[in-house]
């Protein structure tokens, strides 16, 4: 099943691998050391992240732990649906940063992540769309790699989706691409056990906005 997704992401054309060509560290002559991190305003707002009324959810800055040279940072829907790794991963060369809540069973999980690619904005940028478009696709194609998951895209936009995963983990995922600063962040909340709070009725434009308004004002001045 992961090579039937492999050949279904290359054959889409999605899947560039840049790593020869964009370097995994900054220059530290050319670049301040806040360009290796996630600046604190780049996340979304507990206010703005589903079921906050029910959890309180922290603030994500407080618990967000460094990805960056350490491991690829992978979406978390990746795990469930089996994703397939690719050996030269585009995120491998990105900053990043991921934040989880974790809850006891039966309660709604948290995962946020920001990928920022350093350096030209236009290389930059085409690595952001280029790694939302594979997520895209390897999310359209979750019961490739994980026959009991069903995923259905609820929100299918430029550079915005959302998409909810029903099956034993029931999953609502949320992912925003921003060419302009060479951004990516994903909200993912999850439950793997039938969930004792219900998911409340919303839109998915206020949570996408509520992500893609913090990654605007905290790289306006992208280094």
């Amino acid at each position: 099943m992961r090579l039937v997704l492999v050949t279904l992401l290359v054959a889409s054309g999605l899947v560039v691998a840049r790593v020869s060509s964009v370097a995994a560290h900054a220059d530290p002559e050319t670049c301040p050391p806040v360009c290796d991190q996630i600046p604190d305003t780049a996340w979304i707002s507990s206010t703005g992240i589903p079921l906050n009324s029910t959890y309180r959810w922290p603030s994500l800055p407080g618990v967000a732990v460094p990805m960056t040279g350490t491991a690829t940072p992978r979406f978390r829907f990746e795990e469930v649906c089996g994703t397939p790794a690719f050996p030269q991963d585009t995120r491998n060369s990105a900053v990043a940063a991921r934040a989880i809540v974790a809850n006891a069973g039966g309660q709604w999980q948290l995962q946020a992540q920001v990928l920022h690619w350093r350096g030209d904005t236009a290389r930059g940028g085409q690595n952001a769309s280029s790694v939302f478009d594979v997520a895209a696709a390897a999310l359209r194609g979750c019961q490739l790699g994980a026959a009991a998951e069903s995923p259905s895209v609820t929100t299918d936009e430029p550079n915005r989706l959302a998409a909810v995963i029903s099956g034993p983990v029931i999953m609502h995922t949320y992912l925003v691409a921003h060419p302009e600063n060479s951004t990516i962040s994903e909200l993912t909340l999850w439950s793997s056990e039938p969930p004792q709070v219900p998911w409340p009725v919303i839109s998915d434009a206020p949570v996408l906005d509520a992500i893609t308004s913090p990654v605007c004002a905290a790289y306006i001045g992208s280094c």
